[in-house]
């Protein structure tokens, strides 16, 4: 039987081009629209890919976080025979940094034993490392025992303020290793934020998915499918904007980020850039900082509610504020408490003994913390001696005259001064005012708003130990205890002293307190120049002593002194007191020259000090 084997002519197929692509026009068509998608797609992929590695290599290659100087408070000083208990020194010594078990902290350790407590700073610390052992019985400080024996005092560690902000973005921050960040808030973010975050690769496919078919059914977005890395990437390098762009080009950087960092790495880089907040001007950047903020304490002291509230503020930080929306915060807190049950973070037992905690706050008032004019008045003064890059690259410690305490109570006097302040202008500027036929409105008429600025001052020392530049450091940052103004009445004091100081240096005529003045309606001539001053309401008092002038603060009685003792001699006084701008002029006696509200708390320190003025000081080294 006969076969026949048709071979077909290899060189004519060839020849044709035909062999390559199938024979189908729609197959041949898709898989050239492929081919060429595939191309496109490629081409885009790694342009975006190089770029975007470029960007990420510049991003991490050098400091990711701009280091920040930190400000700290005057040394407290605990002594033998003082009021105190063992466990407020160590809630001192925690506030100042310093950790309960040895090595744990760089700044120093203690121990607190019954009505004892050990103290051991450590390298980082203001003081040379000399431990002590503070005694306490019955409320009181027994004994302080260092390496040298028996001492009278301690000094304990100085409290942080707070870190220099960025001047650009007005974010304050404090940077922590990921070995720094207690587990239980590890556990509370990746409970909330991302649960497979140390198993994907930067992006979740499965809950991507999820949240968009959440919102596709429910018309809205409701639900995020960002993971941590993705959120990593969008604070570093994209817009806000809810585009599709961004979410690829999130994703893909989020990968690329997988690639080049461990998740311990990323989860650290996350924990110093996330925002957290608003504290009166400033933008609260990371956990480290929101854990000063919120509740005025190391990060690594935190609880779990505590914890869980952190965790919650990084949806919505300011939708979310527990000072502003306490009910939102605290029903976020909850949501993350009983996620950390679903991820078996926590038990079902301490979530719930967690959630009965109310929110402990740190106080609302940014002034009674962080002393922000304080602050400012501080880093205008050292940046005006040493570079702001060179402060902040090194990590600058400024150690200052600020008494934290003292500081506090400043800012409680002033939030309930102005109180009464605005209780009274307010009653000044209500008007009844007729609106119609027999018809009246109680209306309050319109004006600028009361400010003020408080200064305590130490006047043997002219350290200034607190500080309130402004009734609202969010609103305004313009520091009204350095800015000038007339001094007004508060001068008086300085034309009373340079009368007595007649009766020292014998200079005719002698004045004491109880030398007579005239306060009646006087016109002062000086050059070719006349000043006619007026008295409150227009009240006189005719032959008075200068105790009694002083003490209702008369004006005309005042001018008058001036002039019999000299005006040259009252100006003399007062720029030897640091006022500097007066001149020898009848309107100097009542304060017409200009001068700042610390010069003036600088001068009074005169007073305290049989005649020698201390200038003011507000840091003491760095």
């Amino acid at each position: 039987m006969a076969i026949k084997i048709r071979i077909p002519n290899s060189t004519t197929g060839t020849s044709s081009g035909k062999g390559l692509l199938p024979r189908d026009p729609v197959v041949r068509a898709g898989l050239i629209v492929f081919l060429t998608l595939a191309v496109v797609f490629t081409s885009v992929f790694s342009y975006y890919y190089l770029k975007y590695d470029h960007i990420i290599d510049q991003k991490f290659k050098g400091q990711v976080f701009s280091n920040s100087a930190k400000i700290y408070a005057i040394p407290e000083t605990v002594q033998v025979g003082e009021k105190i208990e063992a466990r407020e020194i160590a809630a001192r010594l925690r506030r100042a940094g310093y950790a309960e078990r040895d090595g744990q902290s760089f700044m120093g350790s203690y121990h607190l034993l019954n009505n004892t407590i050990e103290i051991k700073p450590g390298p980082d610390s203001y003081h040379s490392p000399e431990p002590a052992t503070i005694r306490v019985r019955g409320g009181k400080v027994e004994g302080i025992k260092g390496q040298s024996g028996e001492l009278a005092a301690y000094e304990l560690e100085p409290q942080m303020i707070t870190a220099l902000f960025d001047a650009e973005q007005r974010s304050k921050r404090q940077l922590v290793k990921y070995d720094e960040i207690p587990k239980v808030l590890v556990d509370a973010v990746l409970a909330i934020e991302d649960r497979r975050f140390f198993q994907h690769g930067g992006v979740n496919f499965m809950r991507l998915a999820e949240a968009a078919w959440i919102d596709l059914t429910h018309q809205r977005h409701e639900q995020g499918g960002s993971t941590i890395t993705m959120q990593l990437s969008r604070a570093f390098f994209l817009t806000p904007e809810k585009t599709v762009k961004r979410k690829i080009a999130e994703m893909l950087i989020a990968m690329e980020l997988e690639q080049k960092f461990t998740k311990q790495q990323i989860f650290e880089f996350y924990a110093n850039r996330v925002d957290v907040g608003q504290r009166g001007s400033f933008t609260i950047s990371g956990f480290a900082a929101a854990s000063q903020a919120y509740f005025n304490k190391d990060l690594k002291d935190i609880t779990l509610p505590e914890a869980a509230l952190i965790a919650g503020l990084v949806q919505a930080p300011s939708y979310l504020s527990p000072y502003r929306h306490p009910e939102r915060a605290l029903d976020r807190r909850n949501v993350v408490l009983d996620s950390m049950v679903e991820t078996h973070a926590a038990t079902k037992a301490d979530v719930e003994k967690a959630k009965a905690t109310p929110l402990k706050l740190a106080p609302p008032n940014v002034e009674a913390s962080d002393a922000p004019y304080f602050v400012d008045l501080v880093r205008d003064t050292v940046i005006g001696k040493l570079n702001e890059r060179e402060l902040n690259d090194q990590s600058y410690r400024i150690y200052t005259t600020l008494d934290p305490e003292l500081q506090k109570i400043a800012a409680q006097a002033v939030e309930t001064g102005m109180k009464l302040v605005d209780d009274q202008i307010t009653k000044l500027r209500t008007r009844r005012v007729k609106v119609g036929k027999k018809k009246f409105e109680t209306k309050v008429l319109p004006g600028p708003q009361a400010q003020l600025a408080l200064i305590a001052m130490d006047p043997h020392t002219g350290e200034v130990l607190a500080l309130v530049g402004g009734r609202n450091y969010g609103l305004s940052q313009l520091n009204h205890a350095s800015a000038r103004r007339p001094t007004g009445s508060i001068f008086k004091p300085f034309v009373y002293a340079a009368a007595l100081n007649t009766a020292i240096d014998g200079t005719p005529p002698v004045f004491t307190p109880a030398s007579m003045v005239d306060d009646q309606p006087t016109t002062f001539s000086y050059g070719d120049q006349i000043y006619e001053p007026r008295n409150y309401k227009e009240e006189y008092h005719g032959q008075v002593t200068l105790r009694y002038a002083l003490a209702m603060s008369l004006n005309n009685a005042t001018v008058k002194l001036a002039e019999e003792v000299g005006y040259n001699k009252v100006a003399d006084l007062a720029k030897a007191a640091g006022i500097t701008s007066v001149k020898p002029t009848p309107a100097m006696a009542l304060g017409a020259y200009d001068a700042t509200p610390l010069d003036m708390a600088a001068a009074y320190t005169l007073f305290a000090n049989n005649g020698v003025p201390r200038s003011a000081r507000w840091w003491i080294r760095a």
